[in-house]
């Protein structure tokens, strides 16, 4: 495997983003900007050789400091998390009498690794894990921690015409691309990107008949995202099931939060070497960019393809619900560590939600026993 120094990665990248905008009468949306920095293959965030998931932004390998992740998943916190979230897909398979997950954005493939030795172990048939991942660049380390379940584990680029079985996603909607809506002394625009002076990156607003699903209170200048994309997947993967559940664990809020007149200044993040900033134009194809999730957006966009919300609640709850408390007793002093900062409220808990959706008849998903906040959405 080649690795581009990150100097030729951002260079190369920026002079494809500059063509795009220079053939676009000089602008494009936030969201297209987005999908480039993340996705343009080699180059893009999540399609470049760069380490991306692991607990440390260095590591020290045969006694040299090398270079580490930018963030840390659950998955990657702890077995425990596969482990419990494996619980709710067994029943979820008997349920809907399936065999089959499909898994997306499956980063480094250590939550793939974890259901599959979940599974196994509760002795639940399976006939066919999907991977659907855009970065191909994580295919061949996804293929390495799973090659025991070489059998089982397939990649796919695109989803079939119908699919059935149980589909799981972590983090995977926030890394959708977001248009940008900014309310400036009273008027809406959409929030896009231009070339500057000296040839970078720089914010600029377009008049737009746009607008965020709820009117946001008060007249001060306001910054958020409206989810387009994230809705229209849901949608497809609603249509395309024919049988069975999904469930999407993610950080975000419902729609009365996420446009709460105090949240004035949106929710795009990034997210290099475990730090974060607020500035999405600088060193492209480098860092993570994402939003929050609007949980609400997403549910509405499911009940439109005849798709039913299981259920909606915090991490921590879903997780407890599952018998994480249990698996915790069980394990080491570490892990019991590691696996409280997934329930934790100040940590991962309140934050990372947990929506769960169905096809055909409604049943009672052990994930939302207690806690479903399926009414605040």
């Amino acid at each position: 495997m080649s690795f581009l120094p990150a100097e030729n990665i951002s260079a190369s990248l920026t002079q494809i983003i500059v063509e795009a905008i220079a053939v676009q009468d000089g602008w494009i949306g936030f969201d297209q900007f987005m999908a480039q920095a993340l996705y343009t293959p080699g180059l893009g965030y999540y399609a470049n050789d760069s380490s991306k998931f692991g607990a440390l932004p260095y590591a020290r390998q045969a006694g040299v400091t090398v270079a580490g992740s930018d963030f840390v998943t659950a998955p990657e916190m702890t077995p425990l998390f596969g482990q419990t979230l494996a619980t709710q897909v067994a029943q979820a398979l008997q349920v809907t009498q399936t065999t089959e997950v499909w898994e997306f954005g499956a980063g480094s493939g250590a939550l793939a690794l974890q259901i599959l030795e979940a599974l196994a172990a509760q002795g639940q048939a399976l006939t066919r894990y999907s991977i659907v991942d855009l970065s191909g660049s994580l295919r061949a380390r996804q293929q390495a921690k799973l090659a025991k379940f070489s059998d089982t584990v397939q990649w796919v680029n695109e989803l079939p015409d119908t699919l059935q079985g149980v589909v799981i996603g972590n983090e995977v909607l926030d890394a959708m691309p977001v248009k940008l809506l900014a309310r400036v002394k009273g008027v809406w625009f959409e929030r896009g990107v231009a070339v500057g002076a000296a040839g970078e990156f720089i914010w600029q607003d377009r008049p737009t008949a746009l607008r965020p699903p709820l009117a946001i209170d008060g007249e001060h200048d306001y910054l958020s995202e409206i989810h387009p994309q994230g809705e229209s997947f849901i949608r497809t993967l609603a249509d395309k099931l024919s049988t069975g559940a999904a469930f999407f664990i993610d950080y975000g809020f419902p729609e009365h939060e996420y446009y709460h007149p105090q949240r004035h200044m949106g929710t795009v993040m990034c997210h290099r070497s475990h730090q974060s900033d607020t500035d999405p134009l600088a060193d492209v194809g480098l860092k993570d960019i994402t939003a929050h999730v609007n949980f609400t957006g997403m549910a509405l966009a499911c009940q439109m393809e005849d798709w039913g919300v299981l259920g909606y609640c915090t991490q921590a709850r879903f997780l407890i619900n599952c018998g994480l408390v249990a698996r915790m007793e069980n394990a080491t002093l570490q892990e019991r560590v590691r696996a409280q900062k997934l329930i934790m409220e100040h940590e991962m808990g309140e934050l990372f939600k947990v929506i769960g959706f169905y096809k055909g008849e409604p049943w009672q998903a052990l994930g939302f026993a207690e806690g479903d906040r399926t009414h605040t959405l």
